[in-house]
């Protein structure tokens, strides 16, 4: 009986450590945050500050791709409880209910972004139900002003040109490559219209004998160290591209560009959602916003963060776009399955050839 006794206090011991052990796990001065992100995407320090302000310990995971981050939230293998992720992602998340409504209450902050940004998340998330804008951008060509003999360039035509030939660097992604052509075309760069993507496929392989590179990350270094005369960017890597070499300018051509913005979501499934809104809520506070600008060089939509950021930025166009220039370009949205495919299939042929 004592031996019985024992065996069930035992039992129950193991029982009550391993509790201890799980929700330890999750435990901090306030709890703890778990925070999934695309890599390097904000300074370092603000974890650090955002713990000593709110006794709240940030646990941080990263990703190279939304489609990866999918994956591993999709099949439930770990629990995050904040993620920012891009725009179509966002839709895609929505579609197939795997976000929780956002608390605005727990936001204030949330007043900051300025309302052009809340217009165009609004395109992928109706109501801005379930994100706040983050960080946004805009594609654009940058070209060397000493390599490409006084050629003007402000269309996505230019980069059609024969004299650029083996000096051009292309973006290395489906949407990416067939959003410069359709746009040349003046189609949607969302379009579902089997005759327009293939006119954007012919001609991405017309074009292809005039590319050096397909590339995306490194595009910024071949324009910067001289390999190549003209490519295709985001405009957060202007001031860095700049900084290296003085002679490239960005510009976003006349017929409008990919737009894409960055948002902070919570999974449905997150256990720490309170602590989630409150990281959410601190990344949207002005200081901190232009904090992570000085980091990132990425357009924030944050419009007290512009009362504090270096006026030499602010008047920067390739680093904060007009709003009419902004109103001319679009998020990518999620494709249906068959759609994607017909893309996919061009893009094996474009780079096959």
């Amino acid at each position: 009986m004592k031996k019985s006794i024992c065996l069930m206090m035992a039992v129950v011991m193991v029982a009550v450590s391993a509790v201890f052990m799980l929700t330890g796990c999750r435990s901090g001065g306030e709890g703890e945050v778990y925070v999934y992100s695309y890599g390097d995407y904000f300074d370092p320090a603000i974890a650090e500050q955002f713990e000593d302000e709110t006794g709240i310990h940030v646990v941080i995971d990263s990703y190279d791709t939304a489609e990866e981050m999918y994956t591993v939230i999709e099949n439930g293998a770990t629990s995050y409880d904040c993620i920012c992720t891009s725009d179509y992602m966002i839709e895609k998340m929505i579609s197939n209910d795997m976000l929780a409504p956002l608390d605005y209450t727990n936001i204030p902050n949330s007043e900051n972004i300025e309302a052009i940004y809340m217009k165009k998340s609004d395109v992928f998330d109706p109501g801005n139900k379930y994100s706040i804008p983050y960080q946004v951008g805009t594609a654009g060509i940058i070209y060397n002003k000493g390599m490409v003999g006084g050629e003007k360039i402000d269309s996505w035509e230019d980069l059609w040109n024969k004299k650029f030939a083996d000096q051009m660097v292309m973006p290395d992604s489906v949407r990416d490559a067939f959003m410069i052509a359709l746009r040349k075309h003046g189609y949607s760069q969302n379009t579902t219209d089997p005759k327009e993507i293939k006119t954007a496929a012919k001609d991405l392989i017309k074009q292809k004998p005039l590319v050096y590179k397909y590339a995306n990350d490194s595009a910024r270094d071949l324009l910067a160290d001289g390999s190549a005369a003209v490519g295709v960017v985001w405009n957060g890597e202007y001031i860095y591209t700049k900084d290296l070499n003085e002679d490239v300018e960005f510009i976003i051509p006349k017929e409008g560009s990919e737009f894409f913005i960055d948002s902070w979501v919570v999974p449905k499934d997150a256990v720490n959602k309170e602590n989630a809104e409150k990281w959410i809520d601190f990344l949207s506070r002005g200081d901190i916003a232009a904090q992570n600008f000085d980091y990132l060089y990425y357009t924030t939509p944050n419009k007290a963060a512009k009362e504090i950021i270096d006026k030499k930025y602010l008047d920067m166009e390739a680093v904060f776009p007009t709003d009419e220039t902004i109103e001319k370009c679009d998020s990518l949205r999620m494709l249906d399955p068959e759609t994607t495919e017909i893309y996919s299939n061009y893009w094996k042929e474009i780079k096959a050839n």
